[in-house]
Parts: C-alpha cells; sequence; structure tokens
C-alpha cells in the first residue's frame, strides 16, 4: 500500500532514539521519550494559493525533520508507524 499525501501535508517515519545511554545504561520502553525527529517518505504537491497555484513544498523525499512532539495524525503502514503531519507543523530540517 502506497500513501500519497494531500495538498502540504507530509508523510514521516519516526527515527526512534537509542534504548542505549551515551554512558552505556539501557533504558526501559516506560522512559523512552515520543520520536520529534523522522525522516520525510513522501511529500503533497503543496498548498493550493488564492490565485489557484500551489506553493512550492519547503521539504523534499529523504529529509530528516523536527516536529512537535504531538503533532500529526499517526497511521500504520505495512506493520510500521509512520505520521502525516501539515508542513505548518514542522519545526526544522535538520542538515548535515
Amino acid at each position: 500500500m502506497a500513501v500519497k499525501p494531500l495538498e502540504d501535508r507530509v508523510l514521516v517515519k519516526p527515527v526512534e532514539q537509542e534504548s542505549k545511554t551515551a554512558s552505556g545504561l539501557y533504558l526501559p520502553e516506560s522512559a523512552k521519550e515520543k520520536p520529534v525527529k523522522g525522516k520525510v517518505v513522501a511529500a503533497g504537491p503543496g498548498k493550493r494559493l488564492e490565485n489557484g497555484k500551489r506553493a512550492d513544498m519547503s521539504v523534499s523525499v529523504g529529509d530528516t525533520v523536527v516536529y512537535g512532539k504531538y503533532a500529526g495524525t499517526e497511521v500504520e503502514i505495512k506493520g510500521e508507524k509512520h505520521l502525516i503531519i501539515r508542513e505548518s507543523e514542522l519545526l526544522g530540517v535538520v542538515q548535515g
């Protein structure tokens, strides 16, 4: 099943944080925080403007993005959790 986001939405696969700390301690599942970083898997065509044209998306497939802890709608695709997030809910693009 393939999902193509509409308008200014993007499909993001969350990147799970490490279960081991820098000092070598393993974190239990209950101590982990919800991911706030992920990879863009698909992007919509962009928001339609009042003049009928579409605004360019500022993110593209493959970008690593940062989003709010409770942003977007969680969906399951092929047994893996993804988020559908509006471009305006994205906080930034990770560079480097």
